[in-house]
């Protein structure tokens, strides 16, 4: 009788544990994270735009200055609705301009705060507001300066202009814009 009593007591203390796990299970809270909502959920970019290339960044800031080229600088927050949004305009951009010119995404979480900045440092450019698209032309001059998300096609013209591609209207393809060589070299200069 009692090794029969030791059973029941020690399959109900059974049932007991198990009731209790699954409610504790029952009050846990969903993590749901989304495009919508500001909450971390990882990299926007690997999560948002399907392209964890993008971070972290090839070439640093200050040496992508001294090489002389075009770079675009995007100010973003991983736990940021407007940015896991605008990460797929990030890489569209690197899709047809990532050859041609430096994409470097700035975390605002990796920006030290300081007084003031040198010109060859991330901070220089930020004003507050994410996403943030920056675009400086081969010589580090700003020419372009979007705050909040701006659709592809503002920066698409920026950028076409620093290269010297043909409007969008003239061109669905990235290409130069056509000149005439044969008045070039009748014109005196």
């Amino acid at each position: 009788m009692k090794s029969y009593s030791l059973r029941a007591i020690k399959f109900l203390l059974i049932i007991l544990i198990a009731l209790i796990a699954s409610f504790q299970l029952w009050s846990v809270k969903a993590v749901n994270a989304g495009i919508n909502d500001d909450r971390f959920d990882g990299n926007i970019y690997v999560v948002y735009a399907g392209n964890g290339s993008l971070v972290p960044s090839k070439v640093a800031f200050a040496d992508a200055l001294k090489r002389e080229a075009p770079i675009i600088l995007v100010y973003y927050l991983d736990d940021s609705r407007d940015c896991k949004q605008f990460a797929i305009v990030v890489s569209r951009m690197q899709e047809f301009y990532g050859k041609l010119a430096y994409l470097i995404p700035v975390s605002v979480d990796g920006i030290q705060n300081k007084a003031s900045y040198a010109t060859n440092e991330t901070g220089y450019y930020y004003q507050g507001v994410v996403p943030q698209t920056v675009i400086l032309d081969q010589n580090g001059k700003t020419v372009y300066n979007g705050k909040g998300v701006v659709p592809f096609e503002e920066i698409d013209t920026a950028l076409r202009k620093v290269f010297n591609f043909a409007p969008r209207d003239k061109s669905s393809t990235l290409e130069r814009r056509s000149f005439n060589e044969f008045n070039t070299e009748l014109v005196p200069q």
